[in-house]
């Protein structure tokens, strides 16, 4: 992977501001994040789910 310097990162927010508007990206920063927030949750109660629920036992016939 490779490593992103200040002067990486400041070509990608110029260009950031420059499709997107300096107006919108607060809400698209409020949007990420409640998106980033909402995928933990899902994971954490997915993982509850399937702590709670009881194993699937499938029997194999040998032939």
């Amino acid at each position: 992977m490779p490593n992103l310097g200040p002067m990486e990162l400041f070509f990608i927010f110029l260009i950031v501001v420059v499709l997107f508007g300096a107006r919108r990206l607060p809400s698209i920063g409020k949007g990420l994040g409640e998106g980033i927030s909402n995928f933990k949750k899902g994971l954490k109660t997915k993982d509850a789910a399937e702590t709670l629920e009881e194993p699937k036992v499938t029997e194999r016939t040998s032939t």
